[in-house]
Formats: structure tokens, C-alpha cells, sequence
């Protein structure tokens, strides 16, 4: 099983299964699971809708290419925590993790 916790824009924590997403990325998992990511650009890493914001487990997820580092640059609100959840595959990994959606507000 792999759960992560999720806090949405109203400020509640949901934790979650994602392990029927296996291999899929986490932006179609949390769309899956009916949080509000637009994904406009379909996970090309090009509309940054899908912006989340790690807030624990960084260090379990793999980091991100040039690509994603690219959009996430022109955010206003961007950190140092802040990733596309269109570039993060669902795997054993993220098992544990918490993150805060972020998308509607860039």
C-alpha cells in the first residue's frame, strides 16, 4: 500500500491510497481521487496547474529534471519544495510523504 497525506486548499489533511495509480504519475492520481488539478497541459510540465509543494518526504522522491525546474521558475509562489505532480511516478517511494496542493493558486 502506498499512502501519502494530502493537504488541499481549505487547509484539511486527507491521507490517501494511491496504490492503484502504481506506475501512472501523482497528478492523475490526485485527479483520480477527485482533488482539483486542472492539469491544462495534460503532464507535459508545461501549465504548472498541477503545483504541489512537498512537505515531507523530498528526499523520497526523485528530483526534478530541467524541464520542470523550468516552469516551476515562472511561478510566483514557488519554493524550494514546489514540484509538478505530473513529473512524480507513483512508486514505493512516495509512501509516507505529505504535500500541499498548490495549482490554483500560481
Amino acid at each position: 500500500m502506498i499512502t501519502i497525506s494530502v493537504e488541499n486548499q481549505t487547509g484539511n489533511e486527507d491521507i490517501v491510497d494511491i496504490s492503484k495509480y502504481f506506475d501512472s504519475n501523482l497528478m492523475e492520481a490526485l485527479r483520480g481521487l477527485e482533488y482539483p488539478i486542472l492539469a491544462t497541459c495534460g503532464g507535459m510540465a508545461l501549465c504548472a496547474t498541477c503545483h504541489v509543494e512537498i512537505l515531507k518526504g523530498a528526499d523520497q522522491i526523485s528530483p526534478p529534471e530541467d524541464m520542470e525546474l523550468d516552469t516551476i521558475d515562472t511561478l510566483p509562489n514557488a519554493g524550494p519544495a514546489s514540484r509538478l505532480s505530473c513529473q512524480i511516478r507513483v512508486e514505493e517511494s512516495l509512501n509516507g510523504i505529505m504535500l500541499r496542493i498548490r495549482g490554483d493558486e500560481d
